[in-house]
């Protein structure tokens, strides 16, 4: 089995690409860093009996004033910008693994009701998707967050989701559309297997390829939108870490010279964005035979 996926083509792809590598590195190494934050980070940045105003907006450890363990300096709460950030990269990670999960696997389902049924059902689930998507996910977030007057990580998760699960349903619905009237579906429906065994035996397996590659991409788009939302002061708490609000702050004192308060946590999510990008770029083009690599 080791030896057949050694030499697999997929596997071949990858090994031969430099920024898929370069990516999945990156990738891995910024989730390590996220879920081992509690043992790699100085402080934890959240405990308030941690957190000194002594330690006010220091500078990287570098620069004149800086010292330890504050290695990319302070915040104006005395918090660490480096132990911040890998607490910030944690929520970020969980924001949008939670809603590729939750969104994809509902667009997923309603794609495939619709792409096989067709019909009223296809009709009901693409006229909803159209609505949906002729709305900004972002207004949409904000209209929901508004609605229930709160921010917090499963308000914002909730929040994406309602309009997010729609980019899945319709990529799943056209893959359904051109498979199931292949041969071997049609030899299913002829040997008397029920509609859920042709769904999730025969077909589901075969069309569900493109949303990999869906899901690569909106996890970028999904951490990118939770950021934007806790930069305008809508998402997640204030007791939440986060590298948009982490920006948000730092933003008020970029004037006065304390640039590390905005230039870490941006590159940081710049870096995050960046990898599953390279990684989403590969996977699109190693799933789709049609692309002249």
């Amino acid at each position: 089995m080791n030896n057949r996926f050694a030499k697999s083509k997929l596997l071949n792809n990858f090994l031969h690409d430099p920024s898929a590598i370069i990516g999945s590195f990156l990738l891995v190494l910024l989730i390590s860093a996220a879920l081992f934050a509690p043992l790699i980070a100085p402080q934890n940045p959240y405990d308030l009996k941690k957190i000194s105003l002594d330690n006010f907006l220091l500078p990287p450890i570098w620069m004149d004033g800086g010292k330890a363990p504050f290695l990319l300096g302070t915040d104006d709460q005395g918090r660490g910008i480096f132990s911040t950030i890998l607490f910030g990269c944690r929520t970020s990670l969980l924001v949008g693994f939670s809603v590729v999960t939750l969104a994809g696997s509902f667009g997923v389902f309603m794609g495939l009701m619709a792409g096989y049924y067709g019909g009223k059902i296809d009709a009901v689930v693409m006229r909803l998707a159209d609505i949906l998507f002729s709305f900004s996910t972002t207004l949409l977030a904000f209209l929901l967050i508004g609605i229930f007057r709160e921010g917090g990580l499963v308000v914002v998760i909730f929040a994406i989701c309602i309009a997010d699960w729609v980019r899945y349903a319709r990529t799943m619905r056209g893959s359904v559309l051109e498979i199931k009237e292949e041969s071997y579906i049609m030899a299913a429906h002829a040997s008397g297997a029920s509609d859920f065994r042709v769904i999730f035996r025969y077909l589901m397996p075969n069309a569900i390829a493109p949303v990999f590659v869906v899901i690569a991409v909106d996890l970028a788009v999904v951490i990118m939108l939770e950021a934007t939302l806790s930069f305008l002061g809508v998402g997640v708490s204030l007791t939440e870490p986060s590298l948009g609000m982490m920006i948000a702050i730092g933003k008020n004192y970029i004037y006065a010279g304390m640039w590390w308060l905005v230039v870490f946590p941006g590159v940081a999510l710049i870096l995050l964005v960046i990898a599953i990008n390279l990684f989403a770029d590969w996977l699109r083009e190693a799933l789709n035979p049609k692309i002249n690599r």
